[in-house]
């Protein structure tokens, strides 16, 4: 993990640790980088956050001013600057958005030209050029200039692909939808509709200053009602960038990624799709998943945390599923990127070929409790090396043995230590995750 750039882009405050100077000197280097030898071409989506169109501006000029042409997609998904990427021949996009964090945060995700995250080595030059560690740049002069071009009609490419892919009517289930008043909001349900679902939304007013709050993938319980209030058959929920999805059954009980990550893979093992009958999750994925893919010969990896690693280890090994407990979700015959709206049609495709429901599919998976606890610090490895904290560790390792987990990390994009256990009982949990962060607390 760099200064700026983290597991997910370079993300902060606006303009607090993430300036409008910051995405200048971004688009700067980006096309300085991609324009040596030919014209650059660079295309940019956003989220619905205010601050959005501010950072669009401000590398728009960056870019422009280093000669590269910009194309504008406007308010859309992290996964369809992904796939315009790949399918349109751009040297590199860039996403504004901060995912699932408030709204007065935001962040600038840069993918290559194969649709992947950026590779670590080009972000340090970008964060060597923001230091004033390197020359300054030269600047495109008269027809060298870089412009912006309107090209909203690549959004609507990616809805009509995510359209093309379900092999079979939607047009039996009554669906539910909470777009996180996000950028979900101008994607999923023309999606739905056109797939002829009967198709039910909440969230989707976006108004700057409202996305993610009390609603999407991060407060589910907005969809859980809604389900249950409207007899829905299933619901999704996105995160802002729509790049996860969580999804509820007929009941109203939440469905995590690792149950769609068991409920889709075990599907795919069936029908012959999955490489090895492997999928790829990462070091948070419940004990549960694991025993219910052993008892049908599931097979399974483990990365570290963020799909970027999940990605990796897909495409080393020609993986076609991945994903994490939060719902970002990878199929990697059609993404290469965590794709919310494509893993709520993939669910769908499982839901009408097996004929039942989402709550019958999902209750194969026994889900073990687990408790998540963050702790701000200054100084995150300091803590974590600290011999009482190391202690402190190894004695709930102990205590839980074979029934359970610990699980204590970096965040790769907050300054934040993440204190994890699984345990047989809620009790337990708390018990051992505030041991932990009171010795944390302690030694700070």
């Amino acid at each position: 993990m760099g200064k700026y750039f983290g597991t997910d882009g370079f993300r902060g405050e606006a303009n607090v640790n993430l300036t409008v100077a910051h995405a200048f000197k971004v688009g700067r280097f980006l096309g300085w980088y991609y324009g040596r030898g030919h014209k650059a071409q660079v295309v940019i989506g956003k989220d619905t956050r205010r601050s959005s169109y501010m950072f669009e501006y401000s590398l728009v000029a960056g870019l422009t001013a280093s000669g590269a042409d910009v194309y504008l997609l406007h308010v859309t998904t992290t996964p369809s600057v992904s796939y315009v990427v790949r399918t349109e021949g751009f040297d590199c996009g860039i996403m504004i958005s901060a995912s699932h964090n408030p709204f007065y945060d935001n962040g600038i995700k840069i993918i290559n030209s194969m649709g992947y995250k950026m590779d670590a080595s080009v972000e340090e030059q970008i964060e060597a050029y923001i230091d004033g560690e390197m020359e300054e740049l030269p600047l495109a002069t008269e027809a060298y200039i870089g412009r912006t071009v309107d090209f909203s009609a690549g959004r609507n490419r990616y809805i009509g692909y995510l359209i093309s892919l379900p092999t079979r009517s939607f047009k039996t289930m009554r669906v539910g939808l909470d777009c996180s008043n996000g950028s979900a909001s101008a994607i999923a349900k023309s999606v739905f509709d056109a797939l002829g679902a009967k198709t039910y939304v909440i969230h989707n007013g976006p108004d700057g200053t409202n996305i993610n709050k009390d609603c999407g993938s991060t407060h589910i319980e907005a969809l859980q009602a809604f389900v249950k209030e409207k007899g829905l058959d299933v619901g999704f929920a996105y995160d802002g960038d729509a790049d996860r999805c969580l999804a509820v059954d007929e009941h109203g009980n939440v469905v995590d990624g690792d149950r769609i990550l068991y409920i889709c893979g075990k599907y795919m093992k069936e029908i012959g799709q999955l490489k090895d009958d492997m999928i790829v999750t990462t070091i948070m994925s419940n004990i549960g998943l694991y025993k219910a893919c052993d008892k049908i010969g599931l097979k399974y990896q483990k990365t570290k945390v963020g799909d970027k690693y999940v990605f990796e280890n897909m495409m080393e090994n020609g993986y076609r599923l991945g994903g994490e407990q939060s719902g970002h979700i990878i199929f990697s015959k059609h993404a290469t990127t965590g794709d919310g709206i494509l893993t709520s049609l993939k669910v769908m495709e499982v839901l009408l070929e097996k004929k039942t429901t989402l709550g019958t599919l999902a209750s194969e998976v026994k889900i073990y409790p687990q408790l998540l606890q963050n702790l701000e610090v200054t100084d995150k490895k300091a803590v974590l090396e600290h011999p009482e904290v190391k202690e402190a560790i190894r004695e709930v390792e102990q205590a839980l043995g074979t029934d359970g987990r610990i699980l204590v990390r970096e965040s790769g994009t907050e300054p934040l230590l993440r204190v994890m256990v699984e345990a047989t009982t809620q009790e337990l949990c708390e018990k051992y995750v505030s041991k932990v962060i009171d010795t944390m607390k302690r030694v700070m």
